[in-house]
């Protein structure tokens, strides 16, 4: 089928969704990119106005079309308080996949997404032999959100501080891990996401420690790839596939109860995106078994292993406030258990910001892309956290974390950034199995 014999196609599925909105403008209320902006453009009603003249303006400027495409954060707010129940999620995806297949990937993003996420051993031997050289490029920041200045790269990260990457990659440091299921006899198949296994290790270190407290065997395979959002949300449905396509052959191998991520977007994609856009019929049928044991680390510990009751209580010392992930609470529902896990453990206050659930500015590329809107998002995320003056602001995706540890730290303000699991394993000895 030609390109233009595509668009039409796309066009007639387009109209049986878009036909559903009906301009009530609610989107606007709870767009993070439109509070700042005020662009009709970038809010979900503006983009499916553009949508239902998506092969007029792609064909007059395909690079004007990306552009207002791009200006999203695929954050959910707007499909979460549609009262029409449009799937813009999934329209927005459908749009970035067409234009890029029109107008071809980035060299860059090809680079990325085709040359290392999609050769998870590549990707992890790199990641290796970069770290004796990091110290180069990286300078440590004496600041609680324990961030680094990257002064070689200021033409890509600018003024951005950057988490202080650790000295080996989980796997790296830890290899296949494979541990029997204990007294409570489920084991499950932890997916660290590449933030968990080479930037915030720690939180992976927490996880295996509460598998361990709690008797539950667990197993890390070696290898696995990314989880394929990032190529997904450019519009590279291929690149996607096969990183999809590599994690499911891995998953067949492997005996689990359970699959449990500490990352939003994981734990997303492996339910929603894998079964939808899995190529072959066999990958279809494993990413639908997969998609039906997918948990966030929270839900997992509070859901199923029902723990409800912290240490004996003692007087509290940090005060620690929580943000929603929009993948965690607008996307999969799940905001009570992580609050659940910090007031597990006793030593912490758990006081609540407003707007909790507003986006914090990071969706991904999107901060790369967009630093300056990203920032001013995060600006407002920051204000939010530092008025009701914690010691620790807590979240349950990785990237959320790398944002607000950004924002604070360009602040210079005196607040540490965790992820829930890690307060929760705090307050945990570790169980010999």
């Amino acid at each position: 089928m030609t390109k233009i014999g595509e668009l039409a196609r796309a066009m007639r599925e387009f109209d049986d969704r878009i036909i559903k909105c009906m301009r009530c403008g609610t989107c606007q209320s709870v767009c993070p990119v439109f509070t700042e902006t005020h662009s009709e453009a970038d809010v979900a009603r503006g983009k499916l106005f553009l949508l239902s003249k998506l092969s007029e303006e792609m064909l007059k400027d395909p690079k004007l079309a990306r552009e207002k495409l791009d200006r999203c954060l695929l954050c959910g707010s707007c499909q979460a308080a549609c009262p029409s129940g449009v799937n813009t999620m999934a329209i927005f995806l459908e749009a970035r996949a067409l234009n890029a297949r029109y107008m071809g990937l980035s060299p860059i993003k090809r680079l990325i997404f085709r040359g290392l996420l999609s050769h998870p051993r590549l990707f992890d031997f790199l990641s290796a032999l970069s770290a004796p050289f990091r110290p180069v490029f990286m300078r440590p920041q004496k600041n609680a959100a324990r961030t680094a200045k990257a002064p070689l790269l200021d033409i890509l990260a600018g003024e951005r501080r950057i988490p202080q990457m650790p000295r080996k990659t989980f796997s790296a440091e830890f290899g296949r891990i494979d541990l029997p299921p204990g007294k409570s006899g489920l084991k499950v198949l932890f997916f660290p996401g590449c933030m968990g296994d080479k930037v915030y290790t720690n939180v992976t270190k927490a996880c295996v420690k509460i598998f361990k407290h709690h008797g539950v065997g667990v197993c890390i395979p070696a290898s696995m790839a990314c989880c394929g959002i990032p190529a997904l949300a450019s519009g590279d449905r291929d690149a996607f596939q096969k990183m999809a396509h590599l994690n499911i052959e891995i998953f067949k191998r492997e005996k689990y109860d359970y699959i449990v991520t500490a990352c939003a977007s994981c734990t997303e994609t492996i339910k929603e995106m894998w079964p939808k856009y899995a190529e072959s019929d066999d990958d279809k049928k494993y990413a639908a078994m997969a998609a039906a044991k997918a948990l966030d680390i929270s839900e997992f510990i509070v859901d199923v292993l029902k723990v409800r009751n912290g240490p004996a209580l003692k007087k509290a010392s940090e005060r620690v406030t929580y943000h929603d992930s929009c993948h965690l609470k607008k996307s999969l529902g799940v905001s009570a258990q992580p609050r659940v896990l910090i007031r597990m453990n006793a030593a912490c206050e758990l006081v609540e910001m407003p707007e909790s659930d507003k986006c914090c500015g990071c969706g991904g590329s999107f901060t790369l892309t967009h630093y300056e809107i990203s920032k001013q998002i995060g600006k407002r995320k920051r204000d939010n956290i530092v008025s009701v003056s914690p010691d620790v602001v807590a979240a349950g995706c990785p990237a959320c974390m790398m944002q607000i540890s950004n924002m604070l730290a360009l602040n210079n303000d005196d607040i540490k950034v965790k992820h829930v699991a890690e307060i929760y394993a705090d307050s945990l000895v570790e169980a010999v199995q």
